[in-house]
């Protein structure tokens, strides 16, 4: 199963040991789903860490090359503008749609969620996702 985790989600899984997140990663870790994700989600999750969670460079270093060794790395191709509220999230969609991704996790009830899917790409919650099975 391919699938996308938003930022939030990896937010989640880095700062909740045993949470939901971090038991799609733990996932991912034994092979049982492939992460993809896009140098702009790595580049988001860095500014995050750094800026809100104020990680030292060597902190922020260390989450991320652990994250970026765990995904195959895409590079969208096709420009998205379904949410017009904040372009980061076509972003989020854009390497969904370019992994060909199973499913896009995330948290975010106001732009993302609400759509349920792109192409055939299903965005739905870790919970939902697990759930699932």
């Amino acid at each position: 199963m391919r699938v996308v985790l938003d930022t939030n989600v990896l937010l989640s899984a880095l700062a909740f040991p045993g949470s939901k997140p971090d038991r799609i990663l733990l996932r991912v870790r034994h092979g049982e789903i492939e992460l993809f994700l896009s140098d702009f989600i790595l580049a988001e999750l860095e500014r995050i860490l750094r800026d809100k969670f104020r990680f030292t460079t060597r902190q922020t270093d260390d989450r991320v090359t652990a994250i970026r060794r765990m995904a195959t790395l895409v590079v969208p191709k096709e420009r998205i503008a379904l949410v017009t509220a904040t372009d980061d999230d076509n972003r989020i969609l854009e390497c969904a749609v370019a992994a060909h991704a199973d499913s896009l996790m995330t948290s975010d009830k106001e732009h993302l969620l609400p759509l349920r899917s792109i192409g055939a790409t299903r965005i739905v919650t870790p919970a939902a996702f697990l759930e699932r099975g």
